[in-house]
């Protein structure tokens, strides 16, 4: 059995590397676990809890390299920072549902659980490493504590767990370091006040192309086919924000707050947009 290691809150910022998708220690559990509906994402309907019939006997995708022409962009786009490998190893001593068929359903649920708390510590770390508030990162190194203690627990206590309940305490954290990076970055004078760019706003296909839109809260913002083309987004609370097919090429990202994999293989960019030091850019961006 592979042992999946998880961030370890205790000792200064949690190591985001460690909330990575491993799928050679999973079995498939995105492709199993979760449905999805024929859109331009995905070429036909899937129910939840059952394969996916691209899937192999070794729990491999059989199109993983024609995803994209194959209409399967959003299996491309999907994370799970690292939840299906704890899941399949660590909670199921790495015997697959196909071994043990009578544990699918307690498995898929597991995993589901597993997949929004892995995705909250993500976030926390960035919040402990951006805040300038110490209080603030000792809050968020207590909530990332508990979180991974009920990921390195039993099944009883992950699929217990009250979701919603740990959802809200995380994000006043995130709000709150929100607004200390978002201050920190107006602080030249920058206003976005009546420019539209406000948490939740509806910027599809949007021109911001050479915006200098540091310091802007877009948190949860409909950023669809936008142009941020050699835009400054620089403590930009990116926060759920929607990206898909955003244009990113030159846009300056490298500071911005709460990205992830997710937005970024959803969006179009290239070799000159700058991204976090832990954040690369997706294969399919190209040169």
């Amino acid at each position: 059995m592979s042992t999946i290691r998880l961030p370890d809150p205790r000792f200064g910022t949690p190591d985001r590397d460690a909330l990575r998708a491993d799928c050679g220690n999973c079995f498939a559990l995105c492709c199993t676990a979760l449905g999805f509906a024929r859109s331009a994402d995905f070429a036909r309907d899937k129910p939840a809890a059952t394969p996916c019939s691209h899937l192999s006997a070794e729990f491999s995708c059989t199109i993983h390299t024609a995803l994209r022409p194959r209409g399967y962009r959003g299996c491309t786009v999907f994370d799970c920072f690292g939840a299906g490998q704890n899941i399949s190893q660590n909670f199921f001593e790495g015997k697959s549902w196909r071994a043990a068929p009578s544990s699918r359903d307690v498995m898929f649920g597991a995993f589901g659980a597993a997949r929004q708390l892995h995705e909250l510590l993500w976030y926390l770390a960035e919040a402990q490493s951006r805040t300038f508030d110490p209080e603030c990162a000792a809050t968020a190194r207590v909530l990332s504590a508990e979180i991974g203690e009920l990921l390195g627990g039993g099944l009883e206590a992950l699929l217990a767990a009250d979701l919603r309940e740990i959802h809200a305490r995380v994000r006043v954290v995130l709000m709150e370091v929100s607004e200390q990076v978002r201050e920190s970055h107006l602080a030249g004078g920058a206003d976005h006040l009546g420019t539209g760019l406000h948490p939740g706003a509806d910027l599809i296909g949007s021109d911001l192309h050479n915006r200098p839109l540091h310091g802007a809260d877009l948190r949860g913002a409909y950023l669809i086919a936008a142009d941020l083309r050699g835009s400054d987004l620089s403590g930009v609370d990116l926060l759920g924000a929607d990206l898909r097919d955003a244009r990113l090429h030159g846009a300056d990202l490298s500071c911005a707050l709460y990205l992830t994999r997710p937005q970024l293989a959803a969006a179009a960019g290239d070799a000159s947009t700058r991204l976090p030091a832990d954040l690369e850019a997706p294969p399919h961006w190209g040169g």
